[in-house]
């Protein structure tokens, strides 16, 4: 009887998976407000449902926000300056981004109410910290001695140089939970100010690796999941700007909504890729968030009336976050939230029913 209850457990489970696949095919959109002023943006989303961002004040400053669901949007502050914007957070709700010093910008970490903690420098005046892991490590890019920014891994209070692909410069926009690191590197190739070329890369124990472009001369890596997949956007030979998935060794063209360019910013451990993509408008270029899953890409939408959109983070229920812009053109950040179809409930009341019923025959 019990290997029958299990079975049938699994039966239930498998037709609430199926039918839910495209569970997120609709989408409601949730404006997140502002600190007072005329607009925000969000950047990064957990799994919990918390949202980081930057958002106008009232006195038109540009400041760091957190939110969570119930809670009106919180100022993070800043580490003294007049400005600052969150870029990630990590499970434990771990924000991290970049503050003013008087003129200068300096990566900073912030949790649970604290002051923000400076992360220090590569020996330069400058540092911005664009993603965190769930053990705490940090990745950005920060100024060096020659005034150049590099890429940066911070641990355990200390900030390592990752180099560079050759060039100049570099910045690292992601890192997963196993210390993989992505970003944008320049190569041996540039001529700054001439023609700088930067390449996605992929660096991990000490290696960093070029991911190459779409036949163009520019690419960059902004995300990546635990399975190692990695997203960006890559030249092509005409220029343009293609969003990327990147596994395995290649590298796939994720497309448009019908326009010209696209880039991806954020993958969730599914493999779900969320970022913008230029529309098929004869008249206009406009430029929407995405989703793409499956080999299909997905348009988010905008707040009733707007024009423009994108998205920046996604996590593993499927949750959106990026800005959107309404009818009076300005941009609110905003909480793309997935509604289940009625199929899949369906399937899953289906599947409860049966174990009821099969509990009462026992």
């Amino acid at each position: 009887m019990k290997r029958a209850m299990l079975a049938l457990l699994c039966a239930c489970a498998a037709l609430a998976v199926s039918a839910g696949a495209s569970w997120a095919v609709q989408y409601t959109i949730r404006d997140l407000g502002t600190l007072g002023g005329a607009e925000s943006t969000a950047h990064g989303i957990n799994n919990s449902g918390q949202v980081v961002g930057w958002a106008y004040t009232a006195s038109g400053h540009q400041h760091a926000f957190f939110w969570q669901m119930g809670s009106p949007i919180q100022d993070l502050g800043t580490l003294g300056g007049s400005g600052s914007i969150a870029s990630g957070l990590n499970s434990g709700g771990q924000v991290v981004g970049g503050s003013t010093i008087g003129y200068d910008w300096h990566a900073f970490s912030w949790q649970g109410g604290s002051p923000m903690q400076d992360l220090g420098s590569l020996g330069g005046s400058y540092g911005f910290a664009h993603g965190i892991d769930n053990s705490g490590r940090v990745v950005g890019d920060a100024c060096v001695a020659d005034g150049a920014d590099h890429a940066f891994l911070w641990q355990n209070g200390s900030m390592q140089d990752l180099g560079t692909l050759g060039g100049e410069r570099s910045s690292a926009c992601g890192i997963n939970d196993s210390g993989q690191v992505v970003g944008e590197a320049e190569t041996s190739d540039s001529n700054p100010p001439l023609s700088p070329q930067s390449h996605a890369f992929l660096w991990q124990d000490g290696a960093m690796q070029d991911l190459g472009t779409f036949g163009g001369n520019n690419s960059c890596a902004f995300g990546i999941n635990n399975g190692g997949q990695v997203v960006g956007g890559a030249q092509t030979a005409g220029y343009d700007w293609h969003a990327f998935l990147w596994q395995g060794g290649a590298k796939q063209d994720l497309g448009t909504l019908g326009g010209a360019d696209s880039v991806a910013y954020g993958i969730n451990n599914s493999g779900q890729v969320v970022g913008y993509a230029a529309t098929s408008d004869p008249y206009f270029t406009r430029l929407h968030a995405f989703l793409w899953q499956g080999g299909t890409m997905q348009d988010l939408g905008t707040l009733p009336g707007g024009l423009a959109s994108t998205a920046f983070g996604i996590n593993d229920r499927a949750q959106v976050v990026g800005w959107a812009d309404d009818s009076t053109g300005r941009y609110h950040a905003v909480l793309w939230d997935p509604v289940p179809e009625p199929s899949a409930l369906l399937a899953l009341i289906g599947g409860l029913g049966a174990l009821l019923a099969f509990r009462r025959r026992r």
